[in-house]
């Protein structure tokens, strides 16, 4: 298909390890979807992350933030994290890419769909199982995503990345407790909650509602009997909802819901919780999906928004063309589901839902699965198997 210019600028930054590898199959996509419709893609891709710092002593080139800010529509991040790659004050090397991103493009939502596809083993009991019928677990958790016990973090981040001064949270003392102490303050604002429990409620309207009983429902898990941003974030939840009478409440303290999340996840439709307890949260959830490899999440804000799968760079098996591609092809599904919203472009959308057809498609096959689904296949057989399934679709379609 004839194409002028591309549509859609799309910033690439592979990172380190195994997202180098995840990233090429995440292009694989993108390209499969030029190759057969009108949707065109520039692809930027910018070098980041721990191993480039260890390497050059820059965790990314100058004007790298600067132009996913300025100039891409939409960003794609493999994984960050290299051994022993840290900056002169502790920090992860390459933190200022994947915080300063979320912290200086004010991207407050981090969306985690947690969903598990026809074929695909977990391991809840410690081995490859099927407790959980497909169709049962399907949920999608929001994670507040610039505040809570990392804002300190995602401040300095982004002054790395900005190129401003450091951010150092104010001096503390504390009453009776002696030796040495290290803290890090937890500020959860209305503001900052509002906006994350009002995207949950919208993202709510999207979908079926929950597995067990079609109900849309949102769930606010926090710990609001011990502490006061969780009082504050609940406070807010019920403000918000009022908004949003078609929905049914639910309420949980993040200890007793990492029991429900994992006996009945079949009642969970939304959840809209802080930044900890989403980060442990989504872990848990991820391996009621059949591990890391499946998780996908988009980090979404009201102009920006980056996309990466939810697993680190894995180190160990990186150049091994071993891990599973699915995490991230997922993370362009929602790339394309988040372009086509914000541009009124339902062929977008309609590619998104094509994606997440080929991936379900595959997975119910069983031909080809990685080592974490119990299977051998290779990373790069895996992405050129859903690329395919991909093509033919959007061929029929389009």
């Amino acid at each position: 298909m004839a194409k002028f210019m591309a549509d859609h600028r799309i910033g690439i930054l592979p990172g380190d390890g195994t997202g180098r590898e995840v990233a090429v199959e995440a292009q694989r996509i993108l390209n499969t979807i030029e190759a057969n419709t009108n949707q065109g893609f520039e692809q930027t891709v910018i070098e980041c992350g721990g191993q480039l710092y260890h390497e050059t002593g820059e965790e990314w080139a100058e004007g790298s933030f600067d132009f996913c800010r300025d100039e891409a529509d939409a960003i794609f991040l493999g994984a960050i994290g290299h051994p022993n790659a840290f900056l002169p004050n502790g920090d992860l090397a390459g933190g200022s890419v994947i915080l300063g991103l979320r912290s200086g493009l004010d991207l407050y939502a981090n969306v985690r769909p947690i969903k598990l596809y026809e074929g695909v083993p977990h391991k809840v009991h410690g081995k490859f199982t099927q407790i959980w019928e497909p169709g049962m677990v399907d949920m999608t958790i929001l994670r507040e995503n610039t505040e809570g016990l990392y804002h300190s973090l995602l401040r300095r981040s982004a002054d790395r990345a900005m190129g401003r001064p450091p951010y150092e949270p104010p001096e503390m003392t504390f009453p009776g407790l002696e030796g040495e102490v290290a803290y890090d303050p937890r500020p959860i604002s209305e503001h900052g909650s509002e906006r994350l429990i009002r995207m949950g409620f919208e993202i709510a309207e999207t979908r079926n509602g929950a597995p067990i009983d079609g109900v849309k429902r949102v769930s606010c898990i926090d710990k609001s009997n011990v502490t006061r941003g969780c009082q504050l974030f609940r406070r807010t939840f019920d403000k918000v909802s009022k908004h949003y009478p078609s929905a049914e409440l639910d309420y949980g303290y993040i200890d007793a819901f990492t029991q429900w999340i994992t006996r009945s996840p079949e009642s969970y439709d939304v959840v809209v919780t802080s930044n900890m307890f989403g980060d442990i949260a989504t872990d848990l959830g991820a391996v009621l999906q059949g591990g890391m490899g499946m998780a996908a999440s988009g980090n979404i804000g009201d102009k920006h928004a980056f996309f990466e799968p939810v697993h680190g760079s894995a180190p160990k098996y990186a150049g091994m063309d071993k891990v599973n591609p699915i995490a991230s092809i997922n993370s362009i599904q929602m790339m394309m589901d988040w372009l086509g919203r914000k541009n009124n472009d339902d062929e977008l959308v309609q590619i998104g839902q094509l994606i997440d057809q080929s991936v379900a498609d595959h997975l119910r096959s069983g031909d080809s699965l990685t080592y974490d689904l119990g299977g051998s296949a290779s990373c790069s057989s895996v992405g050129k198997s859903i690329a395919d399934r991909l093509s033919s679709k959007l061929k029929e379609q389009f």
